[in-house]
């Protein structure tokens, strides 16, 4: 893409746009639209580094994980509440915790040799996906935003833990004696995903990508060796993110913990993106892979309270000399802007010199 000269009249607010933290974020007068230079960034040609509001996830109620799990983002939101996965597993919502598990007790597969007797895969061609297309296509899916599907109950993993619980699947990953059952089950598991990948593509408009979950590890450390996550989850990973490269579209995993050693991983399964949690050293992720993977990075945190306008402006140019680099893409994740500095003098200073040091 021809480089693009910044022009002072960009900096004009031209829209205001809900962000996740249930205010608003202004929209500058862009050369192009956010949509477009989030997928520019995928493609390592962004005009202006991500401010971490151009992106968007669809969460639709269709799929009975979104339920479950109490993530639906759609045009009909729902409220949290307690649900069955699309395997027939209870989940029980736990407000302190923001969020859902499986209903203690109702763990389906003591050994993962069992599981073609035990596990009850869901008929996807019953869903409704026609009532939902017609709900959010040209409402919530209206193309102003990049906009991400999520498979929040990942398909490798963290499904098995849903199957097993944490200790059996940890164990099953192991176990000499269930590992081939184990590779059975994701590749089961994998086939059913791109199978929903297929109708998510069939039905809903201006879907650009998928964010799949699958959390590798602790607050300290990844749950498995580096060799075992190469043999049990990643060719299973890279069979999805295939399939989702063969529709045009993007693969983003979504993967808690302190994994910044499994990055390879991460790379050999065919992500395009991730962002890492703050116990992970993302500028140091940037710096050594950011030419194979779009890393989620954290800038440099400051008080917006006692910090002035000037020195946070300094803030947002020193982060962008570190990160507009050609051949490397990254973005300010959630986990950035839940520090509280994408001020207006932040967002606006990343804004111009970023979009200053990609045109050069």
């Amino acid at each position: 893409m021809q480089k693009i000269p910044f022009e002072e009249k960009e900096l004009k607010v031209v829209a205001e746009i809900p962000n996740f933290f249930g205010a608003t974020d202004p929209v500058f007068d862009s050369p192009v639209s956010m949509r477009e230079n989030y997928q520019l960034m995928m493609k390592k040609e962004p005009v202006w580094e991500l401010l971490g509001n151009e992106g968007a996830l669809f969460c639709p109620s269709v799929i009975p994980d979104n339920i479950a799990r109490a993530f639906v983002f759609e045009a009909n939101m729902l409220p949290p509440q307690d649900a069955v996965d699309m395997f027939g597993i209870p989940w029980e919502y736990v407000p302190d915790a923001q969020g859902s598990m499986v209903r203690p007790g109702n763990h389906v597969l003591k050994d993962a040799n069992d599981w073609k007797e035990v596990i009850k895969f869901p008929d996807i061609d019953s869903w409704d996906w026609e009532g939902s297309a017609k709900a959010n296509n040209g409402t919530f899916l209206n193309g102003n935003a990049f906009m991400l599907a999520w498979m929040i109950n990942g398909w490798w993993f963290e499904r098995l833990i849903s199957f097993m619980g944490f200790e059996g699947a940890a164990e099953a990953l192991i176990d000499e004696d269930q590992q081939d059952a184990v590779k059975e089950i994701f590749e089961a598991t994998t086939n059913l995903a791109c199978q929903i990948v297929d109708k998510v593509v069939e039905h809903y408009d201006f879907i650009d990508g998928f964010t799949v979950h699958d959390d590798w590890g602790s607050q300290r450390s990844p749950f498995f060796s580096e060799a075992t996550a190469q043999e049990m989850i990643v060719p299973y990973m890279r069979k999805l993110t295939d399939h989702i490269h063969s529709k045009g579209l993007w693969a983003d995993l979504h993967s808690c913990g302190h994994i910044e050693s499994r990055i390879q991983c991460i790379i050999d399964a065919g992500w395009d993106s991730w962002s890492p949690q703050d116990m992970n050293d993302t500028m140091k992720l940037f710096e050594e892979y950011g030419d194979q993977i779009c890393i989620g990075l954290i800038p440099p945190a400051f008080n917006p309270e006692t910090t002035s306008e000037e020195d946070q402006r300094n803030y947002a140019k020193d982060f962008a000399k570190a990160v507009c680099k050609p051949g490397k893409s990254s973005m300010v994740s959630i986990y950035g802007l839940m520090q509280g500095i994408m001020t207006p003098a932040y967002r606006e200073e990343l804004y111009k010199q970023s979009r200053i040091n990609y045109a050069n």
